[in-house]
């Protein structure tokens, strides 16, 4: 695990754009602080910092075939290492070192960009392929590794590609200037999260997952191609929850593999609990598990629940306790360690539990995210599927009346907390009483159901200035989930929406920088693509599941490891005590979102900035918006000045990829 960067060029490369590959590197320290590597050509420069995982001694970067015509460098692990190794070898390949990232060169070697196929893991790779003068970028399947890419434009008229594990290298690097994508802006302020490959920065993107891109120095071409689709997983016809268990515990010898102690994230739920439960009896040793708790103790405090488990696995548990004032004081540096903007309240709870991970010696965390993506976890993603259904039969959205709007399914405390939220979206405007009534039969009843996409929509008119709505108009972020006929089934297509989105957006590659920026390897056991194939193919033969419960068939397959009365607790994970942090923030940063860069750059206009800062109810849209302004504010601050103190000055234009 590590941080890649690097660059290459049509023309010679010259002192400029070495330095700015050296800036890129030294930006990713904590990605790797165990020492970094390079290599050089006349036309590519390639750099990375290392975390050491596997092969503590042997496996430095750059990695090489035999000859050393093909160099590499990775960021991520191949799970799969072991039996590749013992292929290759038995096809006559020999070997450099014991890493898993050397086998890819390998591999390459052998198949061409096909090598891909046989990875199984996460990782960013860059592969430079000497005799052909052919640079190859890949990224994982399912994105877990991220891979950022900025095209320049050289003095003289050369051309240059540029790559990093992080924008804030890129930024380093001198050559970008900061200016905030409108149409990405607006994708935030829908959906709190922006849409790969876009970013937030004008002229800058990501390698989409599941990518391939190479660029040809002869001649400069540039192409790019997938190599995977959740959608494509063949059907399997079978039980789900003994095939699902297959799989996981195929998963979970893979996930442990590694040369330094392993923990585990363990909040009390199904997730995290299934992942401690399988891989405690696949560790060679006495895996560690790590807890987040609140001060006071509230309602969602899941600590005693982590314990429990963790004493039945026979785990040592390290606690730490959260104060709404450690993460309100935090708060600026959080949002530009997300690297993109994420509107997360739980942000600063992962940031310190891959922090205690380190401070008690587990370089590599275990944790459980994907599973209320693939397993139906989100009631508003069951009914979401179950709306989609109805409209694709009728051709609309279906009628709902006002009672079903607005009554909760229960009058529990949340219940009656969920329908005076109701009234209050009803009342303030924001929230639809029903269905949104839209007649494109291609658009699924999808993000629309949330209420941070329906503040969005509500927002636009109130918060941009008039200068930036003209910027956005046109741009309709429900596009990302209007599809035409031929399309998967509705089933498959929203699991696809869920993992291509949320799980991606948010939950992926916040786990990504907040544990390397505590140099943490976080793994993530249910995204594995395997898996995900297994769950999808079981859905084309098997459809309706969502209708079974939340996560029936996950319960299916690890009911007789995990404890019952895991399944029965409500859903939490690691959720702070939400008004009580918003109030925290708004309390000390309100003159910083009112006279900030936004407001400075005509983003958003002063007097919306002073109304959200003023409203303090929950029932008030304000709420929403001005977490999601004061994110942006304090990622943009933070990414502009990176962009202001770099070494090297910019002196060239950007050009989009295409």
């Amino acid at each position: 695990m590590c941080g890649i960067c690097g660059v290459v060029s049509s023309v010679p490369l010259g002192p400029a754009e070495r330095a700015a590959v050296r800036a890129m590197n030294a930006a990713m320290f904590r990605r790797g602080p165990d020492g970094e590597g390079t290599y050089e050509d006349t036309h590519v420069m390639l750099a990375m910092r290392r975390l050491s995982i596997i092969d503590l001694a042997g496996g430095w970067q750059p990695l090489y075939n035999e000859d050393k015509s093909i160099a590499l460098i990775a960021n991520g692990e191949v799970y799969n290492f072991v039996e590749l190794r013992a292929e290759l070898a038995a096809r006559g390949h020999r070997f450099h070192t014991k890493s898993d990232c050397e086998l890819p060169a390998h591999l390459y070697e052998e198949k061409g960009d096909a090598f891909v196929h046989d990875l199984r893991g996460m990782y960013a790779i860059a592969l430079w392929d000497k005799p052909r003068q052919r640079l190859t970028l890949v990224r994982d399947r399912v994105g877990e590794k991220p891979l950022f890419l900025y095209e320049h434009n050289l003095p003289g008229g050369g051309k240059a590609i540029f790559f990093a594990s992080e924008m804030r290298a890129l930024m380093a690097s001198g050559l970008v200037r900061f200016e905030l994508n409108p149409a990405s802006v607006d994708d935030f302020m829908h959906f709190q999260w922006v849409h790969d490959p876009q970013t937030a920065v004008k002229g800058v993107r990501k390698l989409p997952p599941a990518t391939i891109m190479t660029i040809d120095v002869d001649h400069w071409r540039v192409s790019e191609k997938r190599y995977w689709r959740l959608e494509d997983a063949p059907p399997i016809d079978a039980d789900p929850g003994p095939t699902i268990r297959t799989e996981l515990e195929r998963v979970a010898e893979l996930i442990i593999r590694s040369e330094v102690p392993v923990g585990v994230a363990l909040s009390g739920g199904i997730d995290s609990s299934t992942i401690a439960c399988l891989a405690a009896a696949k560790y060679p040793g006495i895996m560690r598990a790590f807890s987040i708790g609140w001060t006071d103790k509230p309602a969602n405090d899941e600590r005693a629940s982590a314990r429990s488990l963790a004493r039945k696995l026979g785990m040592p548990i390290h606690e730490v306790e959260i104060h709404p004032s450690e993460a309100t004081a935090f708060f600026p540096q959080l949002a530009v360690l997300m690297d993109d903007p994420i509107a997360d309240i739980t942000g600063y709870a992962y940031y310190v539990l891959n922090k205690l991970a380190r401070e008690h010696g587990c370089p590599v965390l275990l944790q459980g995210q994907g599973g209320d993506e693939l397993f139906w976890g989100y009631p508003w993603a069951r009914r979401a599927l179950r709306e989609s259904l109805y409209k694709a039969a009728h051709g609309r959205t279906r009628r709902t009346s006002l009672r079903e709007s607005l009554l909760p399914r229960d009058l529990s405390r949340g219940g009656l907390v969920e329908l005076a939220f109701r009234l209050g979206g009803a009342v303030h405007g924001w929230r639809p009483l029903g269905l949104t009534p839209n007649t494109d039969t291609n658009r699924l009843v999808f993000e629309d159901l949330n209420e941070a996409f329906q503040i969005g929509r509500w927002a636009r008119s109130r918060v941009y200035t008039p200068e930036f709505n003209q910027r956005v108009d046109g741009y309709d972020p429900a596009e990302s989930f209007t599809f035409r006929e031929p399309r998967p089934s509705l089933e498959v297509l929203l699991t696809k929406l869920q993992c291509e989105g949320y799980l991606l957006e948010n939950g992926i590659n916040q786990g990504d920088r907040l544990s390397m920026a505590n140099s943490v390897e976080l793994r993530l056991p249910l995204v594995d693509y395997k898996l995900i194939e297994t769950v999808v193919g079981l859905r084309k033969t098997r459809p309706g599941d969502h209708e079974l419960g939340t996560k029936a068939w996950l319960r299916m397959a690890v009911q007789d490891i995990v404890p019952p009365e895991i399944f029965t607790r409500p859903k939490r994970g690691f959720n702070p005590p939400v008004t009580q942090w918003a109030n925290s923030l708004r309390k000390r940063y309100a003159n910083d979102l009112i006279d900030g860069y936004l407001v400075q750059t005509g983003v958003i206009r002063r007097e919306a900035a002073q109304a959200m800062t003023q409203q303090t109810s929950r029932l008030a849209a304000w709420n929403n918006v001005f977490f999601k302004c004061l994110t942006l504010e304090m990622w943009s601050r933070g990414m502009s000045a990176a962009a202001r103190n770099a070494a090297v000055p910019h002196h060239a234009t950007s050009l989009q990829l295409t």
